[in-house]
């Protein structure tokens, strides 16, 4: 099955370097269109007020999935990102065809990614307000997007709690519907912000 991926940048450069590596991609077909079904994959340089203004036009075409590479991303631009409904954030860095590949499949899957020093940051910011469960979380909730957090995917926390794959993917669908969030990154900022894991 094929990914439809929407390329947008900032500069020709950027673009043309994407657009080459996801070509030579079976899983990846490229698109001109934004849609639900369609991954935007924004590269830029930092995720200044233009950079968002891409990224916030992405999501008003009706993309449904966001993937970031920034060149530099501060803590700030992290939780901008977050709050924006990005579900994959890559450093150009960091970079590969591979891992681009892999993170816009791990957002067009509903899941998404962060490198474990991003995801550290952004844990780091968000003070713990408590460690009892909250009344706006089951005890399940609480446990997958505790691992969530620590950077599982959906097979390792399925395999960790000794659930289904598709109980977690439930459970993830159930807090973003119920919650009104985008993905389960979102998921992660909100509970961490609110307190709730």
């Amino acid at each position: 099955m094929t990914i439809p991926v929407w390329v947008q940048t900032l500069d020709p450069l950027s673009r043309f370097g994407l657009v080459h590596a996801m070509e030579r991609s079976p899983e990846i077909l490229l698109t001109d269109e934004p849609g639900p079904d369609v991954v935007a994959l924004i590269a830029v340089d930092a995720l200044d007020a233009l950079a968002v203004q891409v990224v916030r036009g992405a999501t008003e075409r009706g993309c449904g999935r966001l993937v970031l590479i920034g060149s530099s991303i501060d803590d700030d631009a992290l939780m901008t990102a977050v709050d924006l409904g990005v579900s994959g954030v890559l450093r150009r860095t960091e970079a590969t065809a591979d891992r681009i590949v892999h993170l816009v499949q791990a957002a067009a899957a509903g899941d998404g990614g962060l490198p474990t020093h991003l995801l550290s940051r952004l844990l780091g910011q968000v003070p713990r307000v408590s460690r009892l469960p909250h009344a706006g979380l089951s005890d399940r909730e609480t446990q997958v997007l505790r691992l969530v957090a620590d950077g599982k995917d959906t097979q390792e926390i399925a395999r960790e709690l000794s659930y289904s794959e598709r109980t977690v993917k439930n459970v993830l669908h159930a807090v973003t519907s119920r919650l009104q969030l985008r993905n389960r990154s979102h998921a992660v900022a909100y509970a961490l912000r609110q307190g709730l894991i």
